[in-house]
């Protein structure tokens, strides 16, 4: 089997974790836990401990992909930790959940934002999906071409993405009303509510991509070091960045205005400066928008190219051309993306993503406790901090997510139970036993 240059840096790798996280569910998911938990404080905090989900978790996948550096994210590390069957279905679930519906969700709102900042004459219906398929080919088209100079895409979209984000927090401050963080019930009551853990599939979402550096391990300089590093350094970035704009959001507007709103960031930018910000906004998310598509089109195509280097009857999907990326694993999230974009809504995309995702990091998390205990002697040029404290509180906030889920959204539990059902019978057909 050939294996893929080590062409990406520590700051292309860190990049890629928060240009993977930082998307739609950040300008969207607010108005939606302002409803549900009816506490502003609730709002934040709810957001911290997503924060601190992630956070544990990067903490955990940093030893794993440091002693395990190959391509393939959860799929490579289940398949070594567990059996290949589990690593097969989690690269399966990957395949639908955790990146052609993440990219076919961030193309959609790409569509969105650009279409509102830049109207056509006539508002054509079409013309916001017309722009989220052209993304999605174009960044598709530059991942396949070359490996570098996708980084180099990569490196120069997310760092124009943060700026303008932290733009926007700075031109915030002294404009909205800090009084307005206090708003609501009992931020108690609302913690401790099933509501909140369904809450945190909705963060979930938001944060998710901080695993992203994982995926591309096999092609990373001095894994050993850089990895551990590019997943807690990109998502400590993110986690500062994702409460200082909820302070702004909460800060600019009253708690009705923006329960139940999708554009919480549209509601909080006219209140604070008008009806133009709106528009200027618009172009400013759609901007950061390409770095996210770009990311989960950089990253989930390692997946299947693992699967297909270890499945014979995949081995199409592990082919490249010289110098570049994944051809037919590229292609095909780029063709379930184009279709989810045209035909699926974000809001069912939403808690099916979250649940199901978080399901396979808490298995792939567990694999530090399961290796150590039966390949001690393993090499491990990084070690979990806090471990097996942040371990656990990972397993644990993970798991209350995931059952409140299912209790509250029943439907979630049928969606996420079907696709493990087809996973399981894709390994069949398909996998090497």
């Amino acid at each position: 089997m050939s294996h893929p240059e080590r062409a990406l840096s520590l700051r292309t790798a860190t990049l890629l974790v928060v240009a993977s996280m930082v998307g739609t569910g950040v300008f969207t998911t607010s108005g939606f836990l302002a409803r549900d938990l009816g506490s502003n404080s609730a709002v934040l905090l709810c957001w911290a401990v997503g924060g601190v989900i992630a956070l544990f978790g990067s903490l955990a996948y940093g030893e794993l992909a440091a002693a395990l550096p190959n391509n393939g994210g959860e799929y490579a590390l289940l398949s070594r930790i567990y059996h290949p069957g589990v690593g097969f279905i989690a690269g399966f679930v990957s395949l639908f959940v955790g990146f052609a519906a993440p990219t076919a969700a961030s193309a959609i709102a790409f569509g969105v934002y650009a279409e509102r900042a830049f109207p056509i004459p006539g508002n054509p219906g079409w013309w916001p999906d017309l722009l989220g398929v052209l993304l999605i080919v174009g960044v598709t088209a530059i991942h396949i071409a070359t490996v570098r100079r996708g980084s180099r895409f990569q490196d120069i979209f997310t760092l124009l993405k943060v700026g303008l984000i932290v733009a926007l927090v700075v031109a915030s401050l002294g404009q909205g009303d800090l009084s307005r963080l206090g708003e609501g019930s009992s931020w108690v009551d609302a913690t401790f509510s099933g509501a909140f853990a369904v809450g945190l599939v909705f963060v979930s979402f938001a944060y998710t991509g901080w695993n992203a550096a994982a995926y591309v391990a096999g092609e990373t300089e001095n894994p050993g070091r850089s990895l551990p590093r590019a997943l807690a350094i990109g998502t400590g970035i993110v986690t500062v960045l994702y409460l200082a704009l909820n302070v702004v959001f909460v800060a600019a507007a009253p708690m009705d205005a923006l329960s139940g709103r999708v554009d919480v960031a549209h509601v909080a930018a006219e209140a604070m400066f008008g009806t133009t910000a709106g528009r200027i906004l618009s172009a400013v998310i759609a901007w950061g928008l390409i770095s996210t598509v770009g990311a989960q089109i950089m990253t989930g195509p390692r997946i299947y190219e693992a699967m297909g280097h270890d499945h014979p009857r995949l081995g199409i999907l592990a082919k490249r051309r010289e110098g570049g990326g994944p051809i037919w694993a590229t292609l095909l999230q780029a063709a379930l993306s184009i279709a989810m974009a045209l035909s699926a809504s974000f809001d069912a995309l939403l808690i099916y993503a979250g649940a199901s995702l978080s399901l396979f990091a808490a298995l792939t998390a567990a694999g530090v406790f399961v290796l150590r205990a039966r390949e001690p002697d393993l090499p491990r040029p990084y070690r979990t901090s806090g471990h097996p404290f942040s371990t656990i509180v990972f397993l644990l906030l993970t798991s209350w997510m995931i059952v409140h889920s299912l209790i509250e959204r029943p439907i979630v539990a049928a969606y996420a139970g079907g696709t493990l059902v087809l996973g399981a019978v894709a390994w069949w057909l398909l996998g090497e036993r």
